[in-house]
């Protein structure tokens, strides 16, 4: 197995689109950087020694619009922000501090959805494009399962997956480092769940920021590795999970104002930051609840892919 990944992964990065795909990452975080050092960050207010009373007079706005709320969703949202406020004030811990490198590494993780992009690419084309250049016949007269070797194919897309996150996490904790400064002490991530509050390291929070934004980036990527190996065209693959990518969300969105049967969608679940730092899509939808769903979308996706991949006759 670990010399079929390997042989995979020699062959992705020996394309020359690959290294394009990186040094792309590589180049919008940097203008990322420097436009938030030049004309954003510089024009940030500096904290103030009275943060206490603006945070009392938003938990006294937040009070208000709890009371007058009629929906459970914002009255959830509500009670955190008023909570997590509260203990503010209690433990002496600012809301806002001057932007340094972890600041940088928390904004930058809305380009997953770019690394996403990129791995979606190399998962439509790691199968279909056997086929397509024929030598999926050289690769399976080898006597080795054609399982193992689906699965070699599927375990190297997950490594490119991890690959591309890596190099966005450290580039950019690189990057922000030589930007904006190491902060002395940074402000503890406030971790908001089952209506208790911790305090969190700031480094853990994001690699589980991190992680946790990637899980979307994986079931779209996972979805175009079945797709590619059912209908042998990574242009359909391709296709269909980058427009699933930019308006599945979306759609789930509308579905969900008027029925509740949208909780079942998979974009209804593959955010599981709503149930950190945000509210639920829909009202009795917990996290358990979408790791159960997007464990039966996986679990799909994979038995079409093995299932179509096995009694396919590769020389029709």
């Amino acid at each position: 197995m670990i010399n079929l990944i390997r042989n995979e992964l020699m062959k992705i990065f020996r394309r020359p689109g690959t290294y394009v795909m990186i040094a792309i990452l590589l180049v919008i975080v940097s203008v990322t950087g420097v436009f938030m050092k030049y004309n954003l960050v510089e024009d940030e207010p500096n904290v103030t020694e009275d943060w206490k009373p603006v945070l009392q007079q938003e938990n006294e706005a937040l009070k208000k619009q709890l009371e007058s709320s009629q929906f459970k969703t914002e009255q959830e949202y509500y009670k955190k922000q008023i909570e997590i406020n509260e203990y503010r004030i209690e433990h002496d811990i600012p809301f806002r501090e001057k932007y340094h490198l972890w600041s940088f590494v928390k904004d930058n993780s809305e380009l997953i959805l770019l690394a996403g992009l990129f791995t979606i690419v190399i998962s439509a084309g790691i199968v279909a494009s056997e086929f397509s250049w024929g030598t999926i016949k050289l690769l399976l007269i080898r006597p080795i399962n054609r399982s193992k070797i689906l699965l070699s194919k599927y375990l190297t897309v997950l490594i490119f997956a991890l690959f591309m996150v890596s190099i966005l996490f450290v580039f950019s904790a690189l990057l922000g480092a030589f930007l904006f400064g190491i902060p002395d002490q940074a402000v503890p991530y406030l971790n908001y769940f089952n209506g208790k509050i911790t305090e969190q390291h700031i480094v853990v929070h994001l690699i589980i920021y991190y992680g946790l934004g990637s899980i979307e980036m994986m079931m779209l990527t996972t979805m175009a590795f079945m797709i590619s190996t059912v209908f042998r065209n990574s242009s359909l693959a391709i296709g269909i999970s980058l427009f699933l990518m930019f308006t599945g969300s979306q759609f789930t969105a509308l579905i969900s104002m008027k029925f509740d049967w949208a909780k079942y969608i998979l974009f209804a679940n593959t955010n599981l930051m709503q149930y950190i730092e945000g509210t639920p899509l829909l009202v009795g939808m917990t996290m358990s609840f979408s790791i159960f769903m997007l464990l039966i979308y996986f679990v799909i996706f994979q038995l079409l892919a093995f299932y179509v991949f096995n009694k396919r006759d590769i020389s029709a």
